[in-house]
């Protein structure tokens, strides 16, 4: 995202085709979401924190929620720098089922984030 672009306009431009959920980028490494709107089709209606996150977006498609296979997903977003998240057979499942998971990201420039993830 270029700096004179908005997270609005970036939100604008993701819509056509996929919804990420975005926080609070830069600065004081808060935990708070912004808010998401509504998934675009194919998109799982989940709404995750990020532990000390500074850009990074976590998108999950619906189809994945049946999956016979863990899914890797990349968690750059806005960041500089990139993480990714694992999530088992029995994670998706569990999501699916509207159970609350919690996993934690892989570790890039000595740190990692605890990303918790709740879909409706």
């Amino acid at each position: 995202m270029s700096a004179s672009m908005s997270r609005k306009r970036f939100c604008g431009a993701l819509a056509g085709s996929t919804v990420a959920l975005l926080f609070q980028a830069c600065g004081g490494g808060g935990d708070s979401a912004a808010p998401a709107p509504a998934p675009a089709p194919g998109v799982a209606g989940c709404s995750d924190t990020i532990d000390a996150n500074h850009g990074h977006i976590l998108v999950i498609a619906t189809a994945d929620l049946d999956s016979l296979t863990d899914k890797v997903y990349d968690i750059q977003g806005g960041a500089s720098h990139s993480h990714s998240v694992t999530l088992t057979v029995a994670q998706l499942r569990a999501l699916k089922a509207g159970t609350t998971v919690t996993v934690t990201s892989s570790t890039t420039l000595a740190h990692e984030h605890g990303v918790t993830i709740l879909c409706t």
